[in-house]
């Protein structure tokens, strides 16, 4: 059983951004951020979750997400993503995000569970902290997807 908890921010919104994200398996614990010049709170939301997802060394494993976002937990718990995905996501944002989910949620057993943000769970704060350190930070990438879909408007 892998715990993972992930958090994502933008300033502006959007904005600089960056997510964060806390991988827990037995005494084993892993800490991810990345900061990005120009993106949306949502896509950091997502993409949290989705790098965490990555990070996982074998397919097959039984995880539980804990994510402040409504956006996030409900396209996945409610299955909405799976309608979008049957209409290759048409006039749905972050298309590219969610087909990188896609691919990477197939590979293992993923519950998303919803967590409220800055109540005090300490690992949910901590992916706070990471992700808004990340989008404040000075080695900040492209975020691609965001800024190819604002040149193509």
């Amino acid at each position: 059983m892998v715990t993972i908890y992930t958090d994502g921010a933008s300033t502006g919104n959007p904005g600089p951004g960056g997510y964060g994200a806390v991988l827990m398996k037995g005494s084993h614990r892993k800490e991810l951020s990345q900061g990005y010049r120009l993106t949306t709170n949502n896509r950091m939301e997502l993409l949290a979750v989705i790098v965490a997802l990555e990070a996982l060394l074998r397919d097959g494993l039984e995880v539980t997400v804990y994510s402040d976002s409504k956006y996030v937990v409900d396209a996945i718990e409610k299955k909405w993503v799976f309608g979008w995905q049957r209409k290759n996501f048409e006039k749905k944002a972050n298309p590219d995000l969610w087909r990188r989910f896609l691919r990477v949620y197939a590979r293992h057993n993923v519950k998303m569970v919803w967590v409220k943000g800055h109540a005090g769970i300490p690992e949910n704060e901590r992916c706070d902290q990471l992700a808004t350190q990340a989008a404040a930070g000075d080695q900040l990438k492209i975020d691609l997807g965001y800024e190819n879909a604002l040149k193509n408007k």
